[in-house]
């Protein structure tokens, strides 16, 4: 018995001490979507390397207009070339090419270099378009409504090239009304 408390103790104590432990501050997102419920999330890996971590989360009510996709990175990138696939992503689900260079310009001035373990996280509401947090730390702001529908499409859009993903962050849910989808 004396064994399991040790045991436990230091299990907890590691946890506790744990700079990217579990349990994470999302205050940033439900300030925006009050609260943040996760819908769904999963694991993009890229040729058997674990990329990253996404997590889809949906204001109160499922049909709600709000929502947020946070990125937990486990490789270095950096923000230019973190935009620049983005840009491709888009171009993927049908966002002419001229736009999403522009848009990918945009965004290689916003995103910072990530390390592992770091997040880059976009929050949508309608009347703010796309907020972007690096860590938690609002770093950017895009009005627009087309950019927010490119943008999340990389991931929500029937078309994205992550399919697999696609369907473990909507879970049993429907996407946002932003993409027009039916449920």
């Amino acid at each position: 018995m004396r064994l399991i408390k040790i045991i436990l103790t230091f299990c907890t104590s590691i946890l506790l001490l744990m700079p990217n432990g579990f349990a994470r501050d999302l205050s940033y997102i439900d300030k925006i979507l009050n609260p943040a419920l996760l819908q769904g999330s999963g694991r993009l890996n890229w040729w058997g390397f674990h990329i990253y971590d996404a997590s889809f989360y949906r204001a109160g009510a499922p049909s709600s207009q709000e929502f947020a996709i946070d990125i937990r990175y486990q490789k270095s990138f950096t923000g230019v070339a973190i935009a620049n696939s983005s840009a491709e992503e888009m171009k993927k689900i049908g966002v002419p090419d001229t736009q999403a260079a522009l848009w990918g310009k945009d965004l290689a001035k916003i995103f910072p270099n990530i390390e592992p373990g770091q997040t880059l996280t976009a929050v949508y509401a309608p009347k703010l378009g796309t907020i972007f947090y690096h860590d938690g730390k609002r770093i950017a702001q895009i009005p627009s409504v087309e950019f927010s529908k490119a943008f999340f499409g990389i991931w929500l859009d029937p078309k994205t090239s992550s399919p697999k993903l696609r369907s473990e962050l909507l879970g049993q849910g429907c996407p946002p009304p932003l993409l027009n989808e039916a449920c």
